[in-house]
Order: C-alpha cells, then sequence, then structure tokens
C-alpha cells in the first residue's frame, strides 16, 4: 500500500506486507479452547448480548463446556443477563473468570469494577489492550465454544478480536427495519476482507406473538430477512420474537432459565 504507515494493528487491509499469522495472540497456556464465535452487528441496540447468552445457554443445556468474552468494554451487559456479580480473581499468574450458577465462565469489564453503573471513558487502544488481556491472560480451562460479544460496528474492538484471536467464525445479529440490509452489509463486508467465516443471521425482534389467537405479529413490518440472506448468500439461523420472558429473564440475571429453541438452524 503506497501510504503503508506500518501500523497493522489499526488496519483493515490484506496488503502483500502483512503476515497474517503474526497478530494472532496465543490465549493462555491453561486455556484449552476448541471454537470462538463472535457475535456482530453493523449498529448497536440490536441485541447481540441477548443472542449471545442465548447462544451460550443453548450449548450449555448439550453438554458444552462455555465461555463468554464480553468485549464489549464500555457498555458491558452480559453479567446482568447471568446474574454475576462476583469480581474476577487473580493468583498473580493468570485472572480467572466469573462463573454462572450453570457453570458458564463470564469475563467483563463490569466484573473489575467496583460498581456496575461505574463508566469506562477510554480511547480506543485502551479498550482493545483490555481485550487482547482478556484473551491472552485469562485461564478459563477446558472450553469446547468461546462466544465474543462484540461491541457495535466495525472499529478497533472489531479489528482486534478478528486480526488477533482465531475466530472459527461469526455470526450477525439484525432487526426487521428496512436498514437491515445496511446493517448486515457492513459486518458481511468486514469479515470478507478479515478473512473470517460468516455462520448466518438471527434476526431479534422479530415478531409479537398474540397472547388470544398466537398470530406471530411483524410490529417493525414485513422482514427483509429472506432477500438480505440471499443477497448476500448467508444461512438464516433463526428468528427471536419481543418476548417479555426474555426481558425479565436478563433483568432478573436468570437467562439460563430459557430453554425455547429460539434457534432452528445448527451453526
Amino acid at each position: 500500500m503506497p501510504d503503508c504507515n506500518h501500523d497493522c494493528d489499526h488496519c483493515s487491509e490484506n496488503c502483500a506486507s502483512r503476515d497474517p499469522k503474526s497478530l494472532l495472540l496465543d490465549a493462555n497456556p491453561k486455556s484449552h479452547i476448541k471454537k470462538i464465535i463472535g457475535v456482530v452487528s453493523g449498529k448497536g441496540g440490536v441485541g447481540k448480548s441477548l443472542v449471545t447468552s442465548l447462544l451460550a445457554v443453548a450449548k450449555m443445556h448439550q453438554g458444552k463446556q462455555v465461555a463468554i468474552l464480553d468485549a464489549d468494554i464500555t457498555g458491558p451487559s452480559i453479567p446482568k443477563c447471568f446474574g454475576i456479580n462476583d469480581a474476577l480473581e487473580s493468583d498473580g499468574e493468570c485472572i480467572y473468570p466469573s462463573v454462572s450458577r450453570r457453570g458458564i465462565k463470564v469475563v467483563s469489564s463490569n466484573l473489575l469494577l467496583e460498581n456496575e453503573d461505574d463508566p469506562i471513558i477510554w480511547r480506543g487502544p485502551l479498550i482493545a489492550s483490555m481485550v487482547k488481556q482478556f484473551y491472552t491472560d485469562v485461564n478459563y480451562g477446558d472450553v469446547d465454544y468461546m462466544f465474543v460479544d462484540m461491541p457495535p460496528g466495525t472499529g478497533d474492538v472489531s479489528l482486534t478480536v478478528f486480526q488477533g484471536i482465531k475466530v472459527d467464525g461469526i455470526i450477525i445479529v439484525t432487526t426487521p427495519q428496512d436498514l437491515v440490509s445496511m446493517i448486515v452489509g457492513k459486518a458481511i463486508k468486514m469479515a470478507n476482507q478479515m478473512n473470517i467465516k460468516v455462520l448466518g443471521i438471527v434476526e431479534n425482534m422479530s415478531y409479537v406473538v398474540c397472547p388470544k389467537c398466537n398470530e406471530h405479529i411483524e410490529v417493525f413490518g414485513h422482514s427483509k430477512l429472506e432477500q438480505v440472506a440471499a443477497e448476500y448468500n448467508v444461512k438464516i439461523l433463526g428468528r427471536i420474537p419481543l418476548d417479555h420472558k426474555l426481558a425479565n429473564a436478563c433483568d432478573n440475571g436468570d437467562i439460563e432459565s430459557i430453554n425455547e429453541q429460539y434457534f432452528v438452524e445448527e451453526f
């Protein structure tokens, strides 16, 4: 690249001078992680943390060992969903994740704060550095599936995860509004540029079920999910309704009580 400043940490170009393996980080030596799945979106407010939590719970119900790396450093919500308040602990050599009631391992910036509503007011490089530490310094032990709850957009943290962690694929979260095509397009194009496999799309807030007749009411208008999936040649993994049970479970830290199968396709 003619204008290259050789700062590969903040660049998504796959130029000839980049060694594709040079930026990959080693997980903690005591961590044995089989698969790493990123949960992403092109914008905020679509429910990435909810989908991350449901994916983790689904795998937990299948008898898998599951971990969540909450990479949304300035807007973490995973601990709230699981009712986790225990601070992360360290023995001077490793950091250890907090563990949910059903055994899901969680690492999040909120578990480092004195008060859960304290803000983290950091610039991008410092945030990216914390995400790296959550991968390299934490002893996760044996994990079948690690889900990475990504922040919205395509900025520093997304680059850090895609370049520094050997991600096996990403799941894109979206909603039924007309701007869905743009949201999905941004996420897919970034994944393609970073040579990351797109495992599929989950549509959140897809519909409401009428309590009297069980009709599916499309609150945000008719879904464009099929057209978008066809346009970008990606699989639809499932649709999640607007459901007070889900909202209450997240608010009460009881997401592990949800047993419904919201994802109709395996990834």
